[in-house]
Order: C-alpha cells, then sequence, then structure tokens
C-alpha cells in the first residue's frame, strides 16, 4: 500500500509515436528505419500498418540487435558457417559485444561459428555460408549512444535509433538517436530519486515502489534457461542504479555493500498500452511479517520439491531437526531460526538464502542437515551450526516478485530490507547477521559451508553500458562453482578441501556434462575461464581478511529463474556439496579446528 506517491507518468509509445508521425501524405513513399525496445509481433503489425500508408519500415530491436537479425531474418537451418566480426569500442569492455551476441553459440548447433574482433565501428559484419554453398554477407547495426551515468562514469549504451529518407523532402532525411519510452522511463525513475528531499541519513525510506507497465520483449530461448526479457533487465537496471543513486548520495564508495537506503523494489510488468511508471513510497505493514512467501508444498519430501518452499515449510523443517536452537529477528520482523548440533566431529556452519533470490541452497541446506543427522544416528560425528535462511525479509519479497515473473533474477530480493547484504552489515542492530554471531560463537566452527546461487540466464543491465556493473563475471552461466576465501595461514587446507570436494562433486551424477555444456558456451562469448577447473568443477580461491571463520567455502549454482526438475537438480548439488565439504574437513581441520 502506497503511502506517498512521488510520481504517476504516462508516456507516449515509440512506436505508436512513429505509426502516427509517419502514417500520411507527406511521407508516402519514404523509407523508415528503426531500432527500439520491442518484440517482433508488435515490430512487424507497426510494419503492417505504415506500409497501408505507402511507408517502407524496417523495424528492430535496440536490444541485443545481432541475436535478433539471427533469429529474425536468418533462416538458422540452413547454415553451414557463420563469421561475424563484432565491435570493440574504446567506451566499453573489448568483449561487450561479442557478450551482447549471447547466446548465438548455443543457437546454431549445426554451423561453425567464428567470431573475430572488428573496429569501433558500431556495425556487426556477418558472412554467412548456405549448405547449398550460397554466400551472404550483412552489416548489423548496434545503435548504442555514450552518456555519463550516476557514478559519473562515461558509458556507452543501447539506444533508440532512427533512419528516415523521403523523395519529396530532402530536408527530412536523418539518421541518429532516438529516445525511446523505455528509456525516458529508466530516465525518470532517476530524476525522481535524484531529485527527491531525502533524510539526511541512512536508511531513506521503508520501502521504495516503482511500478512500471509498458510493452517490451519476452522470449525464451532454446538454450538452457535462457531468455530475452525487456522488463526482467529494466528491473535490474533500475534496481542497481537506485542503489548507485543512493551510494553517491551517502558519500560510500561504489558498490559499498554496506548501503543501507532501505527496500527498492522494481516491479516492471508487460502490457500493450501506453507505458506508465508510478513511483511512491510506503512503510512496512507489520502484520505482513506474517504473511510469508512462497508455494505450499508441506506435502512433498525435500528431496522432491521443484520450487522454493513456503518459509512456513523451512521453520518446520528446522524445528524437526534436533540440536539446540538459536536464532534472531530481521529488520521487517521476520524470525531467522537456527540450531546447533553438538557433537564429536570437527564443527561446520552451514548456511543459506544470505541473499534471497538464490533459492536452491535453501533446500540443500536442509536436506544436508537431515542427511548429517541421521549419520549422527549412526554412528557418526555430526557437529555444526545451520542457518537454512539468513534472510527471510529478502525471501518474502521474492516470493512477492515471482507471483508476477516467476522467470525472472528479482534482484531486488538479493538484499535485506535495509538495502545492505548481510554479510557486510558491521554496525548494531544486527537484525539478521546476529544468527550467524550466534552460530560462530555457539559451534566454534572454523569452516562456513555457505550456499549461494547466481543467473540461470543471461544477466545485463542494457541502459547503464550493459553489462552488470560489479558483476560483470556473473553476466552469464559458467556452471556450477566453488569459491574459496581463507585467512592467512589457512591456503594449503583450503585448496586441500576444494581438491576434495571437487573429487567427490565429480561422482554427481550428471554434473560434469552440465558444468562442461555451460563452460562451453561461457568460452565462446565471454572468453577463457578465469578460474580453475578441478576435476570438472570450477574454483576461485583468495586469500581474505573478514570477520568469521578462517575458512569459507561458497557454493554458486546457476538457480535463480530455475523450477521443476532443474530445481531438483539444483538443490541436489548443494547438498552434496555439504556433504563433501563435512566429510573432508573431518581429515583436514586439525587440532586447531
Amino acid at each position: 500500500m502506497t503511502d506517498s506517491l512521488l510520481l504517476d507518468l504516462t508516456l507516449p509509445r515509440t512506436l505508436d509515436r512513429w505509426v502516427s508521425d509517419f502514417a500520411h501524405t507527406p511521407w508516402r513513399t519514404a523509407r523508415v528505419e528503426g531500432w527500439l525496445f520491442e518484440g517482433a509481433p508488435a515490430r512487424r503489425a507497426a510494419e503492417q500498418r505504415l506500409a497501408s500508408a505507402g511507408i517502407q519500415a524496417t523495424l528492430r530491436s535496440s536490444y541485443k540487435p545481432l541475436l535478433h537479425y539471427f533469429l529474425e531474418e536468418v533462416d538458422c537451418a540452413d547454415l553451414a558457417a557463420a563469421t561475424v566480426t563484432y565491435p570493440v569500442h574504446p567506451n566499453a569492455s573489448p568483449r561487450r559485444f561479442l557478450l551482447e551476441a549471447y547466446p548465438l553459440a548455443g543457437l546454431l548447433p549445426g554451423c561453425t561459428l567464428r567470431f573475430e574482433p572488428g573496429t569501433a565501428d558500431l556495425n556487426y559484419q556477418v558472412a554467412l555460408t548456405l549448405k547449398d554453398g550460397r554466400q551472404v554477407s550483412a552489416r548489423v547495426f548496434a545503435p548504442n549512444r555514450i552518456h555519463t551515468d550516476p557514478l559519473g562514469e562515461t558509458l556507452l549504451s543501447p539506444t533508440g535509433w532512427l533512419r528516415t529518407t523521403s523523395p519529396s523532402e530532402p530536408l527530412a532525411h536523418s539518421d541518429a538517436a532516438f529516445e525511446t519510452d523505455y528509456e525516458l522511463v529508466f530516465a525518470r525513475v532517476l530524476q525522481t530519486a535524484s531529485e527527491h528531499p531525502w533524510p539526511a541519513q541512512e536508511p531513506y525510506f521503508e520501502r521504495l515502489d516503482i511500478r512500471v507497465d509498458m510493452p517490451g520483449i519476452e522470449q525464451a530461448l532454446a538454450v538452457g534457461h535462457e531468455c530475452i526479457s525487456t522488463p526482467e533487465a529494466l528491473h535490474e537496471d533500475i534496481y542497481f542504479s537506485l542503489l548507485e543513486v543512493f551510494q553517491r548520495r551517502s558519500g560510500r564508495a561504489a558498490h559499498d555493500r554496506r548501503l543501507q537506503p532501505g527496500q527498492i523494489v522494481p516491479d516492471v510488468r508487460s502490457s500493450h498500452a501506453s507505458p506508465r511508471l508510478r513511483i511512491g513510497l510506503s512503510r512496512f505493514d507489520a502484520s505482513a511479517a506474517g504473511r510469508q512467501a512462497g508455494p505450499d508444498v508441506s506435502y512433498q519430501p525435500l528431496e522432491q520439491l521443484g520450487t522454493a518452499p513456503h518459509a512456513d515449510r523451512i521453520a518446520a523443517e528446522m524445528q524437526g531437526l534436533g540440536g539446540r536452537r538459536f536464532g534472531a529477528r530481521s529488520r521487517q520482523g521476520r524470525p531467522v531460526h537456527g540450531l546447533y548440533q553438538a557433537g564429536p566431529g570437527a564443527a561446520v556452519l552451514i548456511s543459506a538464502g544470505q541473499h534471497a533470490n538464490e533459492t536452491s541452497g535453501v533446500v540443500g541446506a536442509l536436506r544436508a542437515a537431515q542427511a548429517l543427522q541421521a549419520a549422527e544416528r549412526a554412528g557418526g560425528k555430526a557437529h555444526f551450526a545451520l542457518i537454512a535462511l539468513e534472510n527471510p525479509d529478502g525471501y518474502a519479497l521474492h516470493g512477492e516478485l515471482c507471483l508476477q515473473h516467476p522467470r525472472h533474477m528479482h534482484h531486488a530480493a538479493r538484499y535485506s530490507a535495509l538495502g545492505d547484504d548481510i554479510e557486510y552489515r558491521e554496525q548494531p542492530p544486527l537484525y539478521e547477521r546476529e544468527a550467524r554471531e550466534q552460530a560462530l560463537a555457539l559451534s566454534g566452527a572454523r569452516l562456513h559451508i555457505n550456499l549461494h546461487g547466481y543467473p540461470a540466464h543471461e544477466w545485463t543491465r542494457p541502459l547503464s553500458g550493459y553489462l552488470p556493473r560489479g558483476f560483470e563475471q556473473w553476466t552469464i552461466p559458467k556452471g556450477f562453482f566453488l569459491i574459496l576465501r581463507h585467512h592467512p595461514g589457512w591456503q594449503a587446507r583450503g585448496r586441500a578441501l576444494l581438491e576434495q570436494v571437487c573429487a567427490a562433486l565429480g561422482q554427481v551424477d550428471g554434473l560434469a556434462a552440465y558444468n562442461a555444456r555451460q563452460m562451453a558456451l561461457y568460452e565462446c562469448h565471454a572468453g577463457e575461464l578465469p578460474f580453475d577447473v578441478i576435476n570438472g568443477t570450477a574454483c576461485l580461491q583468495s586469500e581474505s581478511s573478514r570477520p568469521g571463520a578462517p575458512l569459507t567455502l561458497i557454493t554458486e549454482f546457476p538457480d535463480e529463474t530455475v523450477h521443476g526438475e532443474n530445481f531438483r537438480f539444483a538443490h541436489t548439488v548443494q547438498m552434496s556439496a555439504v556433504l563433501a565439504a563435512v566429510r573432508a574437513w573431518q581429515d583436514i581441520a586439525g587440532p586447531a579446528a
């Protein structure tokens, strides 16, 4: 419920405006080429309306133009080979336009595809060889603009574009960037946030709601979980750009995860009407804390869950496990449940749901805890602390957003209701972070197994330079992988842990082939994998002096947006990683643990 409305604005739809502007007598016989952020059906319909007025129009997508060229203008089944020379521009990373072509390599399985770097000219050069031997060449324009973002950085970003030629009106010729409705909505969001008189201190609000209804592209692709979604991309751009606006306002450094602006909630929905933008402030409804997110799957065993469970189910599973209870309260008043199982073995802390849109780890952690307790009853050495859901406020928001878009990433649910990353919270009140502090104190764990996920399909910020700034290495999936962070002096034990866990993961049915497929596609578009690969699993090890256990093993499964059998596979892999790490740790820990 919005308490204070900051903006309610309806904008002209760019596609309708172009039809209206050109579909009259002075433009008859003209040639119009336009690029904008709309799907193929809407663009084809507009072309037909213009054709009926005597206008020859070709309307293309500003978002991922090379991919749309192959989807809309090439019969890919007839291709034998293709060479694509992609732009390399000084205001973008060298591989940006190759990444923007993703996942083209996965869409042409019977075609020999080669990518070559080109010049700063914003055109892809395409050379095609058909199966009958014919050669086809094309130039595919990638409309972009150079601009300055809220952090003061110069970026090159996709934009609308309009080219017109008219035999009867020589002065009507144009070839220039055109600010589309998609871009205008984004600009008005940033303008409103930048100009509003916010309080002097964080948090600036309890909840900032940004509701957008507008036409766009929502198209699944026949490669893994890939899709083209301009509503999802706008959600990502709004969310992270607003974090950047408030970081600058607070005086913090860019990407400081301690920033606490409040809960930022972009809700971007597809419609066929003119774009509408509403921005409002609301307070947290304390009564909502009991209305938890997620479907009711209480009747299904954990191993059968095909989607993230209701928070009540998570609490019930925690209650069903033995051990000592501990916990904390979230900023919005939700419980953070923890348990400590004492035992003779080397202690570990198992946690999940720090980033609440990464949900497979929650189920994986619960399944692992059940398996450890079953092993303990059979004479094992189970000794662990468990927090299966560290960020219940974010988890509730994730469930809310998934009611509209179950296959979107929803990074607005990544952080806490304060807007910060729980792990980086340093000052009281600690809220959710307090549960982790209790877990480490109770268990004395020197190993923290922290289960995470990341996007199962491409992650972009098209209006902010295309790549997700600060998260560039996460823009496309690269399989299940591990990150090992260690305190000074713990490097050898960390490496030994990685090697033993990767050896065990090599035995998980289907995982090696899954990783190999994703890594191969990653390398086609992003280049060589910047990680070590141990027994088929990518790994990254680094030294860190952050507070916490001397060793932190972070799992990363591309789980955002996956459901059904894919989700079951994800939480099975997460569980397997936990159990492998616990087993390995018993041999590696030594007296210090």
